[in-house]
């Protein structure tokens, strides 16, 4: 049998201080960036949320005042109802848009029997107010007199 000769000073490896310190200020300046990085991944998340939410409600504006067949010209403001028009009624109604505002802006055109319809949803992000409109053309075949 051949008995294996181990030398100390060459069998154990492990690592220098110099390494462990370069490894440690590496995770010090890689772990504030990805943690940075997923608060922002959450604040886009977040903002995609309420323009989604924001885009719904301006559509359901949009179908309601084309189910209404009323676009005398004005402006018209206020906030979402707790449920939605055409649903059923809950035991618990649960507050929807909260926040959310509404403002309906119907013009004239150079058209006679053509209006703008103008919906722009508004609502409180932080410390300051973030919006979003759409807008709209339809033809008014009976003019208010």
């Amino acid at each position: 049998m051949i008995a294996a000769t181990h030398s100390p000073a060459t069998s154990e490896h492990g690592f220098t201080l110099l390494e462990v310190l370069l490894a440690i200020a590496l995770l010090a300046i890689a772990l504030p960036v990805l943690l940075g990085l997923r608060n922002f991944d959450l604040d886009l998340q977040s903002r995609a949320t309420e323009l989604t939410a924001a885009t719904l409600l301006a559509q359901e504006k949009l179908l309601e005042i084309e189910l209404a067949g009323q676009y005398s010209v004005g402006e018209t403001l206020g906030e979402f109802a707790p449920l939605p028009l055409g649903s059923q009624t809950a035991l618990q109604a649960v507050p929807r848009a909260i926040g959310y505002r509404w403002k309906r802006t119907i013009t004239p055109t150079p058209l006679e029997f053509v209006r703008e319809v103008r919906i722009k949803i508004s609502w409180p992000r932080g410390d300051r107010e973030e919006s979003l409109e759409v807008s709209t053309y339809v033809l008014a075949s009976r003019l208010p007199s």
